[in-house]
């Protein structure tokens, strides 16, 4: 499609490299493998499937990001996406306008175009080889047949290609001169559904891109074969593009296949090669690892090799620094490093003398004062910058300097209101412990491989302890392992790594926790060193030693909502809990505009997540709606308020599940279907609906009209199990639900929302459902959430 809009795109020549070794992916798996595969994709089905039925979702884009100044063609590929009609980049300076749409053809229609050409073949023999009155090649039969071979190559089927990724959508970008450099989200959207974010990248550098790939296509290459044309090559053959630097590249990776990059440098000059791979796609449903580990590799013009990296540091995405040693020509590789690949495995490279920070010191610092910050990297115009001020709230925020105009990569920066103070050494056993006072947070560094930090305070009998590290977290090497001793040298709690979850992008997390009761009045000793016995100047961190400090971080599923004008949909609340706080958290909007509301919107006590639903305006809207959440809970006696973030719930290699933040929650409002009204669902009855365990419970609802339970069937969503709707009948002006709670699956003291799903009738006769084969219905609205709670009697 690329080269299709910019017609400056050509094939690529291949090189003269040797044979790429056979490809291991998961498009090349034994056959074990395989059927586990499929059986894991059955039980644990992908982001797609959990995404909200029949809304456009996205696999990938290509190029994912663009020039500042630039006009542009993109791809994005993905499922649903026939009927999109608008694009949306977030952020000022960027507009998207859709061009086209290509839905892979159905094999009927393949074969009836076929068919047809073969009968035009025949026609056009007959002409040349026996010409009459009665037979005759005209050219309108000539642009027939033109016509079918440009539909067919436009848009072939495709057996093999995944069904999560086989539409596309050409999408022409202009970024304006002075857009804000950095990462955006691209979003698409058809008549009433809006897809899922994706990561876009607004640059400062030339970009260069190869075109898009294209998957593997048997029935196609037949086809050309028969015509008398070329099969394109399957997978990403080898190939060789020249640039100048700076620049930054695009490309794709088919199973297979490498990318060489071919451009000229100086003796002397520091190059940074920052590859960007699994950050643009965070999450791979059905890979192993679960994204694309990139590698790259740096030759010479003689194909020596010079540099090789898979990574930096913990990261899967690498980062090279080379000293350019003379004059001359020099070539970038980029593959995957197990030689799989698809059209989702994307890839953007910035490469030149470019600024990069690879380490700071200290991590943080205390909110509402400055604090001097020292910094290690490549390319850097100056060694310290100052972080903090008196208008930052305690948080996260980023540290990044400028050279020549061109940015660097972003580090994170801690800040927090309790006391800090610095580690000094010698600090390496407990004769030489450094004295600290609680609560504190002390800024430290295992300055050497093998190189332990000892910390001593004076604790009371029966004071709880918590002693945490931000160390992974804040982007530094640390795989931290804690303890926590007496004086006699009994050790009394220890960790070595504890899961955040609000930490989405982690699979390793590497940083401590660790709680504990003081058994006596006495001296105490907290240890802290890497796992692996490593160290250096990068490796530091924050240790908080204090009391529990009580909190909550929240996350909110999906960040695209799609909603039928004055209905509810469904989303899901989680809650990350801290210190071991345990009380209940109300959700509300932040200064939304009028017309939306939340039902159910309240976290119960000691549970981490919760399905509410939004109701919007009447109305339906052409552009997207910003919507912020918040949470409120009392903690100690006052009221604390935060950030109801944003987020994608992605699986990872068939099985593992993150939440991803997102940069923006966002509403799309399609039309209102007949015979809704705005206002006209309701809950009539008390809430929380209290259920008894082994009994029935009765909720009755208003509806729009005597009718509605003629067209519509009310589903439960996501219900705990045991409970379940055993009846619904009419009543005047609405509905009865019955539900049954199943007392050896639900407990009493469980709390939450029942969320019902309003979808079309299923057909009652059999001939109508064969018609309608095994189609899957979608949901039109949702009831506003019903808040329950399961009672003894």
């Amino acid at each position: 499609m690329v080269d299709r809009w910019n017609q400056a795109a050509k094939p690529l020549p291949s090189d003269n490299q040797p044979p790429t070794p056979r490809p291991r992916s998961f498009l090349r798996l034994p056959s074990l493998a395989i059927h586990l595969c499929f059986w894991a994709l059955l039980v644990f089905p992908s982001t797609l499937l959990y995404a909200q039925p029949n809304s456009p979702h996205l696999a990938y884009v290509y190029p994912a990001g663009g020039e500042q100044g630039s006009t542009f063609v993109i791809t994005v590929g993905g499922q649903y996406l026939g009927s999109v009609s608008n694009a949306f980049v977030s952020g000022e300076g960027i507009h998207a306008t859709v061009l086209e749409c290509i839905r892979p053809m159905q094999f009927k229609e393949f074969n009836d175009l076929r068919e047809e050409l073969r009968r035009l073949q025949e026609k056009r023999q007959k002409a040349q080889h026996s010409p009459s009155s009665t037979n005759v090649w005209t050219a309108a039969n000539q642009m027939e047949m033109a016509e079918i071979r440009d539909k067919i190559l436009k848009n072939p089927p495709n057996r093999q290609a995944n069904p999560a990724m086989a539409e596309t959508v050409a999408i022409r970008v202009n970024i304006a001169t002075n857009a804000e450099p950095g990462e955006r989200e691209i979003r698409v959207k058809n008549f009433n559904a809006l897809s899922n974010p994706l990561l876009f990248c607004v640059g400062q550098l030339h970009e260069f891109s190869k075109p898009l790939s294209r998957a593997a296509n048997p029935e196609l290459d037949r086809y050309l074969e028969r015509i008398g044309g070329k099969p394109a090559p399957e997978g990403t053959p080898k190939s060789e593009i020249t640039v100048s630097l700076p620049a930054t590249l695009n490309g794709q990776i088919m199973a297979g296949g490498l990318d060489r990059w071919k451009f000229p440098a100086r003796k002397g000059q520091q190059l940074v090669i920052s590859v960007a791979a699994r950050k643009l796609i965070p999450y791979l449903a059905d890979a192993v690892p679960g994204w694309f580990e990139a590698t790259a590799t740096l030759y010479d013009a003689k194909g020596q090799e010079l540099a090789y990296e898979d990574r930096f540091r913990f990261r899967p995405d690498p980062v090279l620094h080379f000293e350019v040693p003379k004059d001359g020509e020099y070539v970038l590789e980029i593959k995957d490093s197990i030689y799989r690949g698809r059209e989702d495995f994307v890839y953007r490279v910035a490469l030149g003398e470019l600024p990069f920070i690879t380490a700071i010191f200290p991590l943080g610092g205390p909110s509402g004062q400055p604090t001097s910050v020292e910094l290690k990297g490549w390319n850097l115009p100056t060694n310290r910058v100052v972080m903090g001020g008196p208008d930052q709230e305690p948080g996260c925020c980023d540290v990044s300097v400028s050279r020549d105009g061109r940015i660097s990569n972003h580090v994170p920066f801690a800040l927090d209101s309790l006391p800090e103070r610095m580690e000094t050494e010698p600090n390496d056993s407990t004769n030489s412990a450094q004295t600290i006072s609680l609560p504190v947070i002390i800024n430290g560094r295992i300055d050497h491989p093998g190189d332990v930090d000892v910390f001593r305070f004076a604790g009371r009998s029966s004071q709880q302890i918590v002693a945490e590290v931000m160390a992974r977290r804040l982007d530094s090497p640390l795989d931290s392992v804690l303890s926590l001793s007496d004086s006699s040298g009994k050790q009394l709690a220890f960790n070595d790594d504890f899961e955040d979850k609000a930490c989405g992008l982690e699979t390793h997390h590497a940083d401590s926790y660790l709680t504990a009761t003081l058994p006596a009045d006495g001296m105490y000793y907290l240890q802290i060193r890497d796992a692996q016995r490593q160290g250096g100047w990068e490796y530091g961190y924050r240790l908080r030693v204090s009391e529990p400090r009580p909190d909550f971080a929240l996350r909110v599923t999906p960040a695209s909502l799609n909603a039928r004008a004055g209905l509810s949909v469904p989303a899901t609340a989680y809650v990350v809990r801290k210190d071991g706080f345990t009380n209940a958290i109300t959700l509300q909007l932040r200064q939304a505009p009028p017309g939306f509301s939340l039902s159910g919107a309240r976290l119960p006590a000691g549970q981490d997540k919760v399905q509410f639903t939004l109701k919007v305006p009447p109305q339906p809207g052409r552009q997207l709606l910003d919507l912020n959440l918040e949470g409120s809970a009392v903690i100690d006696g006052h009221e604390v308020v935060h950030e109801a973030v944003p987020a994608e719930n992605m699986m990872q290699a068939f099985f593992y599940w993150h939440l991803v933040p997102a940069r923006q929650l966002q509403v799309a409002i399609g039309p209102n279907p007949r015979p809704f009204a705005s206002d006209a669902i309701k809950i009539l009855s008390a809430t929380p609906v209290k259920i008894a365990s082994g009994k029935n419970a009765l909720v009755r609802v208003s509806t729009p009209s005597s009718a509605f339970t003629n067209r519509f069937d009310l589903e439960l969503n996501g219900a705990p199990p045991g409970l379940a709707i055993s009846s619904i009948s009419s009543t005047a002006g609405g509905l009865e639900i019955a539900f049954t709670c199943d007392a050896a699956k639900t407990k009493p003291g469980l709390s939450g929302n029942l969320i019902i799903d309003v979808l079309p009738k299923r057909p009652a006769d059999a001939a109508a459902a064969k018609k309608k084969g095994n189609q899957r219905r979608n949901p039109v609205a949702s009831l506003p959430a019903i808040p329950f709670q399961i009672v003894t009697e």
